[in-house]
């Protein structure tokens, strides 16, 4: 008997020796390894993904809702599976992202910092005014007077002098202070000294008794002083949105479940997700493309971005079955809450782990 069966080298099942592939695993059977043999299945399943990527493309960028309706009837081989072409899309948008905004960007706030830090932050007309004032008039003209006739002795010239001497000192003061609270000049001049950074994080304002967290803080507050440079930040923020869509998805999924939960299980939710946010990464590309290679108007950009409320409002109402106004009212729902609040709160942790990871 076992002279008449064979054992199949992928997956170890037997079966009769006249069988051509495995019923098993599907394997061909004596399947030589050529260079032909080699790369056949790579560039078949290549066209084969080709193919259903351009059958795909036309319906979910003109038919909204149609994809996912499909898939959910059951066919699902004549078109590219949701999540893979998710995937695909994806990669494609973030790669764009990257080479068309994401360079750019970096290098403007790299400048920007940078140019920041050489110059006051308060150095407007009125300063330039004061700074006049005290050149043009001698301090022991006012502190003379001052000493012999007291405040209320001052003439009134004497007085806005006496003022815009005052505030001119107070806007120094305040100038010298960074956006975290610490003398910019004081560490500026702690760090040209080579003091240690447990003795700068003091001069920022750490308290000896500081937790782990709040000294990783200051820690990364005093490299981004040192740097004068915002692009590690930036760049990591970019970075980590590719995985934090990850959790996003699936979150906008579940609220599509919650206005919609006799309307099929959370896996239909998710498969429509995975369309819908196909559609926004590929009309995000060629809008990208486009203003790439021919800069389109602001108010363009603003109604093509507009256009995508629509196309989801059209794609619940044939997806869910809804009514206009009823599909009207909870697509507008649902984009409120998820730009309001879940798209905020995930911005601002990847902001905050940006910084503790730069």
């Amino acid at each position: 008997m076992g002279d008449t069966l064979e054992t199949c080298k992928n997956c170890g099942e037997e079966f009769e020796k006249d069988f051509k592939f495995c019923p098993h695993c599907g394997q061909q059977v004596r399947d030589k390894l050529t260079v032909g043999v080699l790369f056949y299945n790579t560039i078949s399943n290549y066209f084969s993904f080709d193919a259903k990527f351009f059958k795909s493309f036309i319906p979910l960028m003109t038919r909204p809702g149609y994809l996912a309706k499909t898939f959910i009837e059951g066919k699902r081989l004549l078109y590219l599976h949701p999540a893979q072409l998710y995937l695909f899309v994806s990669v494609v948008f973030f790669f764009l992202l990257s080479v068309l905004v994401v360079k750019d960007k970096v290098q403007n706030l790299d400048k920007s910092l940078k140019e920041a830090t050489a110059r006051p932050l308060l150095n407007d007309s009125l300063e330039v005014q004061a700074e006049r004032v005290m050149d043009s008039i001698k301090i022991d003209s006012i502190l003379k007077p001052l000493e012999e006739k007291g405040v209320e002795g001052l003439s009134q010239v004497e007085s806005k002098v006496l003022d815009s001497l005052v505030k001119n000192r107070v806007k120094k003061d305040i100038s010298s202070q960074s956006i975290f609270g610490y003398n910019s000049k004081k560490i500026d001049s702690l760090i040209d000294a080579g003091t240690p950074d447990d003795e700068v994080y003091r001069a920022m304002g750490m308290k000896d008794d500081a937790g782990v967290l709040t000294r990783k803080f200051y820690a990364q507050a005093l490299k981004l002083k040192k740097k004068n440079s915002g692009e590690g930040i930036l760049q990591y923020v970019y970075d980590a949105i590719p995985i934090s869509l990850f959790i996003l998805l699936p979150i906008f999924a579940l609220i599509l479940k919650l206005f919609f939960y006799s309307k099929g299980a959370y896996a239909h939710h998710l498969v429509f997700s995975f369309y819908f946010f196909s559609f926004l990464f590929m009309a995000f590309s060629l809008l990208m493309i486009i203003n790439y290679f021919f800069n389109l108007p602001g108010t363009l950009d603003f109604l093509i971005i507009m256009s995508t409320f629509f196309y989801l409002f059209i794609a619940i109402r044939k997806f869910y079955m809804s009514s206009w106004f009823g599909g009207l009212i909870k697509t507008g729902v649902i984009t409120f809450i998820y730009l309001s609040f879940v798209v905020p709160v995930a911005f601002v942790i990847l902001l905050f782990v940006g910084i503790l990871f730069y």
